[in-house]
């Protein structure tokens, strides 16, 4: 599957979960397709952007490792086939990351465990570590379109 298509099944899921679990394992999910996508680009994407992308597949898999994997630890990710447009999936990917964010604020606000909200404050910390790489990806792709307009459209 797409990355757009797993960013809006991770992002349909994330909106559904109202259990503490299903909310930690959702973030896990975001983060191991932040994994996936920064791989994906290391290995397929634009020489300019793969040292980023390599960046953010490193914190995808150091968030994934702060929580709990979900049930059965089955990666929506795993699925992932390609990444058509590089730009939508990363602006998307930024979007996702950061509703894990909002959603992982508001499990450490209501947490009774102590050890819950530590694991969301690293989530956290983590989710936002990954956005600060999807926009440093996406300032490289722009600053590579205004020197080569042409190549704008090239899959990647």
């Amino acid at each position: 599957m797409d990355a757009v298509g797993l960013i809006g099944a991770t992002r349909h899921a994330l909106a559904r979960t109202r259990q503490v679990e299903d909310i930690v394992a959702e973030a896990w999910q975001a983060q191991a397709l932040a994994e996936a996508v920064g791989s994906h680009l290391a290995v397929n994407g634009p020489l300019e952007l793969r040292s980023e992308a390599r960046g953010l597949s490193e914190a995808g898999g150091r968030a994934c490792g702060a929580l709990r994997s979900p049930p059965g630890g089955r990666a929506r990710a795993a699925e992932l086939t390609g990444v058509q447009d590089a730009r939508t999936v990363l602006q998307r990917l930024g979007g996702l990351l950061g509703e894990v964010g909002i959603a992982l604020v508001a499990v450490a606000c209501g947490a009774d465990e102590e050890s819950l909200y530590w694991q969301c404050i690293e989530a956290i910390d983590a989710a936002d570590e990954s956005s600060d790489r999807v926009r440093g990806l996406l300032r490289q792709l722009e600053a590579r379109e205004r020197l080569q307009p042409d190549i704008a459209a090239e899959p990647s």
